[in-house]
């Protein structure tokens, strides 16, 4: 493969917030595209596990652990008017990170909405106060009508990110699929319109990720492709999925919010204990966990026609993930100690074995043609021949991050900014050469194939695609 090269130049200062898994893979991307000096860039992490990366890469690394109390008088010396400030650490606020950078004049990027500690785990916090929704309708309070403000992308990894463009392009796939004559719609209503016109019911985030390490987990131990922290982060809060405008009824323990778009829902329970029936087209249908994402809520809220509780068409939209087989053990142990953290934890890179791929994609669904899958399905090995210092699942969220940071040194001035919002095929354009095999695949299943074969099922068979039939009780 000849090395992609989609370069831009960048001036200014580059502080990367945040050096585990993301920030070590990002890096070498960041420096094989953006026309950077290595001394131009600074990393803030909490400890000094990967400065042997950063000196490899002539890069400064300061160890700090950034708090609420200390966040402004360590970043003032390395942030300034025409800077770049990449937040990819667990427990530093997103919220104050991107006021921060609008009052420094610097750009800002996030691969999730990050709270400072105890936002995903603090018991006296009600369930609704700990959920993305709540984390995203703080952030877009930020939004001004002052124009001009620097562009500060929110959650722009594989997912959060990514996927928002699998979804426009798999929309226009449909759309020529089914002859529907449209030209690429440049609003969010005419992307809602062509859901609309679609049929659209319903969209999974539906991941597998088959990865496998030579040295199996331990008990006691939290084993992953990425973030040990991120994933059990978003694992223990609340489920959250948009919430269709088809749906006839409301889960038992599903709950409503009671301000702002109204887009999503939220169920009384983990998503880490939550499942949901999906479909990939290299593993066919599989049991995945409803884990919160900012995405659900993101596309649903984008591809809505109307507002409020009852808009005319609104998608449902939900992550449905199956984890490495060791995360999955991890899960499942980190479930029965009711959420407790095991003693150790370990990110799977190089003891990953050959041959493992993680799956990413959308599967939208309920239209004329049942269900179309479209994402990326891309093995450790070309990983590593791709990109230093990642996984398969690793380089598919710092593609994203990579696209989204050339995408905001090109339009510096665009304020608060979601993926949705995005132009998709610019960011398609960076990421397409790090992400394997891409593919679009039509499918016949729908979540009630094979039920009721061994045991009876309270099922809605008028239509498969309620989400009722496709959670997993």
């Amino acid at each position: 493969m000849t090395e992609p090269r989609l370069c831009v130049g960048f001036p200014g200062r580059l502080v990367l917030v945040g050096f585990g898994c993301i920030g070590q893979g990002l890096l070498p991307l960041i420096l094989r595209h953006i026309d950077v000096n290595p001394a131009m860039i600074t990393v803030v992490a909490a400890d000094a596990a990967g400065r042997g990366v950063a000196e490899q890469a002539g890069v400064r690394l300061l160890t700090h652990v950034l708090r609420p109390a200390n966040y402004c008088q360590i970043l003032d010396p390395l942030v300034g008017h025409g800077d770049f400030l990449i937040n990819v650490a667990v427990d530093v606020s997103s919220l104050a990170l991107i006021g921060y950078a609008r009052n420094r004049g610097a750009l800002y990027l996030d691969t999730s909405i990050e709270p400072w500690p105890g936002g995903y785990d603090d018991p006296t916090l009600t369930p609704a106060a700990r959920t993305n929704y709540a984390l995203r309708e703080q952030v877009l309070a930020l939004r001004t009508a002052s124009p001009g403000q620097p562009t500060a992308v929110l959650t722009h990894g594989a997912n959060p990110g990514l996927v928002s463009h699998f979804v426009k392009r798999a929309l226009l796939d449909l759309a020529a699929e089914t002859g529907l004559t449209v030209s690429t719609p440049q609003r969010r209503e005419e992307w809602a319109e062509l859901a609309r016109s679609l049929g659209v019911r319903t969209i999974h985030i539906a991941e597998r990720d088959t990865q496998v390490s030579e040295f199996r987990r331990q008990t006691g131990e939290f084993v992953n492709t990425w973030s040990v922290d991120g994933f059990i982060s978003e694992a223990q809060q609340p489920c959250e999925l948009g919430w269709g405008s088809h749906e006839r009824r409301l889960p038992k323990d599903g709950r409503r919010h009671r301000s702002g778009s109204q887009a999503a829902i939220y169920l009384r329970r983990a998503g880490c204990a939550t499942r949901v029936r999906s479909w990939t087209p290299g593993g066919g249908p599989f049991h995945g966990f409803a884990i919160t994402h900012g995405e659900s809520i993101s596309i649903a809220d984008y591809l809505t026609v109307g507002r409020g509780e009852a808009p005319s068409y609104r998608p449902t939209v939900h992550y449905a993930y199956q984890p490495c087989d060791d995360a999955l053990l991890s899960l499942h142990e980190f479930s029965a100690r009711n959420y407790l953290r095991q003693e150790r934890k370990r990110i799977l890179l190089d003891d990953i074995a050959p041959g493992g791929i993680d799956e990413l994609g959308v599967l939208l669904a309920g239209h004329a043609r049942n269900a179309y899958w479209f994402g990326s399905q891309l093995g450790i090995d070309e990983a590593r021949r791709l990109a230093p210092q990642n996984s398969a699942t690793t380089l598919q969220v710092c593609a994203a991050a990579l696209a989204a940071m050339i995408w905001a040194i090109e339009n510096p001035a665009r304020g608060v900014v979601e993926p949705d919002e995005m132009d998709f095929e610019r960011v398609l354009q960076t990421c397409m050469p790090y992400l394997g095999r891409v593919i679009g695949a039509y499918t016949g299943w729908t979540p009630l194939h094979g039920r009721g074969r061994l045991f009876p099922e309270e099922l809605d068979e008028s239509d498969p695609w309620q989400f009722s039939n496709v959670r997993i009780d």
